[in-house]
């Protein structure tokens, strides 16, 4: 196996890192469920997954590389997605915002747009594109050989890390709505909390944005 047991724990601990900070798939999949019950969040949940092995396949093709030659792209991309959280945060603590877990009036879509919005939602995701572009090439160790194989491997463990988190935050999101509704008062510091969590992770892009791609070889 081209793949050390450190490198598959450390990929494991920042993929659980990543997703376990409030993005757009988290807020996505949170409000379908709210919305259209558990089913339909598990509908969504395919199109994210479909989107981490598209970003999986075309970062093992070479998309690293063309950040490292064209490093402005690279650059932007962080800069667009740092700008895009912190816009999340604003308006996660702004008059009319609106938390996490809040139960909210969505129109009824059929599995077929949950599906693509899910895909749509991961593909604009800057932390998706994040992960696979700056972060798992880290741990890719070229001496190994099969330097394709293993980022294949790691991108797999990121996904299946992904997917159960997710799968917990959707089968769990009605309990924690409930539990909000009865307490306001932790319903206003959850939102705090969200906005902290996005605004934390979008200035820590905006003060990396200039560092430039790297690949593993």
């Amino acid at each position: 196996m081209p793949v050390g047991s450190g490198a598959v724990l450390g990929i494991a601990l920042v993929a659980l890192a990543m997703v376990l900070t409030p993005g757009p798939n988290m807020l996505y999949l949170a409000s379908r469920s709210l919305s259209q019950g558990t089913s339909a969040g598990f509908v969504s949940l395919g199109g994210t997954a479909v989107g981490f092995v598209v970003y999986l396949t075309m970062a093992n093709l070479g998309l690293a590389a063309v950040f490292v030659v064209v490093p402005w792209l690279y650059t932007a991309l962080k800069v667009a997605g740092a700008l895009y959280l912190l816009y999340l945060a604003i308006r996660a603590v702004s008059p009319g915002g609106i938390g996490l877990f809040e139960v909210r009036d969505l129109a009824r879509d059929t599995n077929a747009r949950l599906f693509s919005m899910g895909l749509a939602t991961n593909l604009l995701n800057p932390k998706a594109a994040i992960m696979y572009v700056a972060l798992i090439p880290q741990f890719i160790v070229p001496a190994h050989g099969q330097v394709v194989a293993q980022g294949f491997i790691l991108g797999g463990v990121q996904i299946a890390v992904s997917m159960a988190v997710n799968s917990l935050i959707i089968v769990a999101a009605g309990a924690i709505a409930a539990f909000l509704r009865r307490r306001p008062r932790w319903l206003t510091w959850q939102r705090r909390a969200t906005a902290t969590l996005l605004a934390g992770v979008g200035i820590g892009l905006l003060v990396e944005a200039p560092a430039p791609a790297t690949t593993a070889g």
